[in-house]
């Protein structure tokens, strides 16, 4: 019984989700267009279950790009209708349109100059009126048996909310980097870290001009505590690497290593990275090449590196 009622309940929502988007038409094209032109923030209300979702849809909203913060109406009729500006767009969900609340709060808007997006199941009720857009979120049924819990009308709210905030992501070009700025904790986070984040630089960086004697190279090497140290011509400019592995390789080949020139020890074409990639993305390349650090640029056409970053580096931050 209780299975049959949970696929009952899944068939009305995912239906009401169908039905919506038979009615993204032009309203849906304009909320978009009002939104992206707004000089000031998206203030979200809903009471009750509404009031949870209009809470989803403006923590979604933040962190795609779009400012946006939640004013419970109750409240705001109590001081915070105070954190809204002239320039803001409010964005109100109420199913029935005549929340007692929302309907107080709906002239105080007005006076104040707020242009309204309406998320409503009834357009002729009091916030249809009011909206300057508004979107139908009507459903046939509620997945309640006795059609009184709010169940497929806030989950066809919340569905719409995330239409909008990623129609408004494509709409500003947000990209990968804007995302990542927005989240810089937890484990989406280190998702997102770049290779900026991480890298070495100035004085922790190991570095040797292309005539310093394997004993300078050698130092650098333990110094700088990497395994490796990258080589430079007169310009700065990195034109090889000397690892672990060419040591060993350079004991085998010369008896006088210590007084051999770093040019002749180095591996030439070192691996490198550009200083905005993803930090994920040096993992790949390290994989790729099976080495475990790579050198920065700040662009292909740079030839002076900025940093090295190290596998040990993205193991720490959690990257790996």
């Amino acid at each position: 019984m209780s299975v049959e009622r949970a696929k009952r309940v899944l068939k009305i929502e995912a239906d009401a989700i169908r039905s919506l988007m038979e009615k993204i038409d032009e309203n849906f094209e304009k909320a978009v267009e009002l939104i992206y032109r707004c000089r000031g923030k998206v203030v979200v209300m809903g009471v009750g279950k509404s009031g949870i979702v209009a809470r989803k849809i403006a923590a979604t909203l933040a962190s795609t790009g779009t400012p946006a913060f939640f004013i419970h109406p109750v409240e705001g009729m109590h001081g915070d209708l105070g954190m809204l500006a002239k320039e803001d767009i409010v964005m109100i969900l109420s199913n029935s349109g005549e929340t007692e609340e929302i309907s107080r709060i709906l002239p105080l808007l007005h006076r104040h100059g707020n242009k309204i997006v309406a998320l409503t199941g009834n357009s002729v009720s009091n916030l249809g009126r009011a909206g300057d857009v508004v979107l139908d979120v009507s459903v046939r049924e509620e997945a309640c048996p006795f059609g009184l819990v709010p169940t497929a009308s806030t989950t066809v709210a919340m569905a719409l909310g995330d239409a909008l905030a990623i129609a408004l992501l494509e709409r500003r070009g947000f990209k990968e980097e804007d995302f990542a700025n927005l989240h810089p904790g937890g484990s989406l986070g280190k998702r997102w870290l770049t290779v900026e984040d991480l890298m070495h630089t100035g004085e922790a960086f190991p570095m040797v001009g292309e005539d310093a004697p394997m004993r300078e190279a050698i130092f650098e090497i333990t110094s700088k505590r990497m395994g490796v140290t990258g080589v430079a011509d007169a310009h700065g400019n990195l034109v090889g690497v000397i690892t672990d592995g060419d040591l060993r390789r350079a004991v085998e080949k010369y008896g006088d290593l210590l007084n051999r020139k770093a040019s002749e020890v180095m591996t030439r074409n070192p691996k490198w990275i550009e200083r905005d990639s993803l930090a994920a993305r040096a993992v790949q390349r390290m994989e790729e090449y099976s080495i475990t650090s790579l050198f920065v640029f700040t662009s292909q056409e740079e030839g002076k590196p900025v940093g090295i970053i190290h596998l040990h580096d993205l193991l720490k931050a959690g990257v790996v």
